[in-house]
């Protein structure tokens, strides 16, 4: 793949702004890994109400390629941008869902699950069913970060049977193929786009400082009077944002 090394360089100063193995989820947080047919994903549960709705946050692309743009063995994140906002949601029930492949490498993870292929039907569909599963019935709030807006919209999209009341996105990829001519990187080829903006009520946040995900990115018409400029926030640093929910 070509990757076009000045956007790599800016990632860097978050993709190392963490590390994933000093990271420790809060004790109301329980790990479980959820399988699915082609991946088992990784989770943390905090589920205290069987009637509330449920507030499921998806990850970004995580660590998916290396500062000079050469994509990695392994894509667990290793900021914790997501995870944070996240454990902070004092909401009844609360889901982070990490990416296939980040955390858990199943047997049939391939490098183009987190590249060319991070939003294929296989993955999208893996990512419904762990949405399903933890849901159980219940109304959902959806939560996408980074390349997580795609796959939570995609989701929405190809799944009206999931009771959906509300979808969110920070610094959110909403169109992978205007993103990657952007920066004149090399097109998804293995992954499925957004053709239309889910019709749920919805917010998206977007950083005026995102040089990963630029605000010029993100002036799609059917959501302008949705998008939320947020003053000085980065790509991995959105301050003490506080996501608007609906109820």
């Amino acid at each position: 793949m070509i990757i076009c090394m000045s956007r790599f360089a800016l990632m860097l100063l978050f993709l190392l702004s963490g590390c994933v193995a000093d990271w420790r989820a809060p004790d109301d947080f329980i790990y479980r890994p959820i399988k699915t047919e082609f991946f088992d994903i990784a989770s943390w549960q905090h589920i205290t109400d069987d009637t509330s709705p449920i507030h499921i946050y998806i990850e970004g692309d995580g660590h998916s390629f290396n500062a000079d743009g050469v994509p990695t063995d392994d894509p667990t994140p290793h900021d914790t941008v997501l995870r944070d906002m996240a454990m902070s949601d004092n909401s009844a029930n609360v889901v982070y869902l990490a990416r296939p492949c980040q955390f858990i490498m199943s047997p049939s993870c391939t490098q183009s699950d987190w590249t060319d292929g991070r939003f294929s039907a296989r993955v999208i569909d893996s990512m419904a069913d762990a949405v399903a599963s933890v849901a159980d019935n219940r109304q959902i709030i959806l939560i996408g970060y980074s390349g997580g807006a795609m796959v939570s919209g995609l989701i929405i999209n190809n799944n009206p049977d999931l009771d959906v009341i509300q979808w969110i996105t920070i610094a959110g990829v909403l169109n992978h193929t205007a993103w990657t001519e952007y920066f004149g990187d090399s097109p998804l080829t293995k992954s499925l786009n957004m053709d239309v903006v889910p019709d749920v009520p919805q917010i998206h946040y977007v950083g005026s400082d995102d040089a990963v995900v630029p605000p010029d990115l993100i002036q799609i018409p059917s959501i302008a009077d949705n998008r939320i400029i947020v003053p000085n926030a980065v790509h991995g640093d959105f301050g003490d944002l506080r996501l608007d929910f609906i109820y």
